[in-house]
């Protein structure tokens, strides 16, 4: 991982950009919450199995069983549910091929599709985009950077929105990642038993040690005090998170993590590791996102390509945990964290609400 600054520390342009990206990122949340207020307020709302398209690439055969699985238990309506046939033994998906397949499938779905559950975990790229962003923004360029700079924001970003496409015209999307249909139907069945349950766990904010990979350390006191009383928050050193029963969130800043398969995770608990190549599901030189959910994690983020370490580009951990602890669905709660997601590929279960009063929905 490359750090955006030289050894002695950030340039003046470099300062600049940081400055005018918060400034950018404030007036678009502070819009984003005024256009809300303005069409009559809808913040109790949300991404739903009503407003959920699923995505199945029939040439894969584990995604037509992860798809079909989902559908069953999500009560998915059959016209949210979108089949298509491509070649899946590839990590990237050039970018002409990935136009004609979007504009397919945009063509097939109800008019009040907010969001895309994908069912594969190949491919995990569209050239130098993620496939989640590739689908929220289209294939675009300014999502990509070549080299330590940053990227166009997102302007769903900590917004208020609960109907994305209808407010911004976008639609974020989440892959339900598994190299097994075992894995899977696991994941799926932890986000259902998540809905509602108001999970008595702990949020662990670890550092690791890695100073180019623990620039998140600097948020974790902002993100105490976001979580309020809600749940627990411990600022850990890596190691003391390791047999623990009660993980409802974990951050941490590592290539690779150790000891998880001492660790049990809550149904709905997030969890990832700011590293370069997390996003890399499948043959990767660095720990796969995967790994949180074969571990039991229902929902984890990655990037894909290089992003260097700016930590607009990974999930700003204390959004994260207001969003969900404030009831909203993992895939709302998890794109309301990045302000540039382009480079980064969001997995797991969309529809998890842990904290969400109305269970079922």
């Amino acid at each position: 991982m490359r750090a955006p600054v030289d050894a002695q520390g950030p340039q003046p342009s470099h300062v600049r950009t940081v400055l005018r990206t918060l400034l950018v990122l404030l007036a678009m949340s502070l819009a984003a919450r005024a256009g809300t207020a303005a069409t009559g307020g809808r913040t109790d709302d949300a991404v739903s199995a009503r407003t959920l398209a699923v995505v199945i690439n029939t040439a894969d055969p584990l995604s037509v069983e992860i798809g079909n699985y989902y559908v069953q238990r999500r009560h998915i309506p059959a016209a949210n549910v979108v089949r298509v046939h491509f070649g899946y033994r590839r990590t990237v998906l050039p970018a002409a091929e990935f136009r004609t397949l979007k504009a397919l499938i945009d063509a097939q779905l109800p008019t009040d599709i907010q969001a895309y559950a994908l069912t594969w975990v190949r491919p995990y790229r569209v050239d130098c985009m993620s496939i989640t962003s590739a689908f929220a923004f289209g294939f675009d360029e300014r999502y990509c950077a070549t080299g330590c700079v940053t990227t166009q924001l997102s302007p769903y970003f900590d917004s208020a929105s609960a109907q994305p496409y209808d407010d911004l015209h976008l639609r974020p999307a989440m892959s339900l990642a598994a190299q097994s249909f075992e894995q899977a139907k696991a994941l799926i069945d932890r986000g259902i038993q998540a809905d509602g349950s108001e999970p008595r766990g702990t949020a662990y904010l670890a550092i690791s040690g890695d100073a180019a990979r623990d620039v998140r350390a600097a948020q974790y006191a902002d993100a105490s005090m976001l979580a309020g009383t809600r749940i627990p928050v411990r600022i850990v050193d890596a190691g003391a998170v390791q047999n623990r029963s009660d993980i409802m969130f974990y951050f941490i800043g590592a290539a690779r993590v150790e000891g998880l398969s001492t660790d049990r995770f809550l149904p709905g608990a997030v969890a990832d590791h700011l590293t370069s190549y997390g996003g890399a599901l499948t043959g990767g030189s660095q720990m796969s996102a995967l790994r949180w959910l074969e571990a039991g994690a229902t929902g984890s983020y990655g990037t894909v390509v290089e992003p260097c370490n700016f930590t607009s580009k990974f999930p700003n951990v204390g959004l994260l945990m207001r969003h969900y602890l404030a009831g909203e669905t993992l895939i709302e709660s998890y794109w309301k964290s990045v302000a540039m997601p382009g480079q980064g590929i969001f997995i797991g279960e969309p529809l998890a609400a842990p904290f969400r009063a109305d269970r079922g929905y």
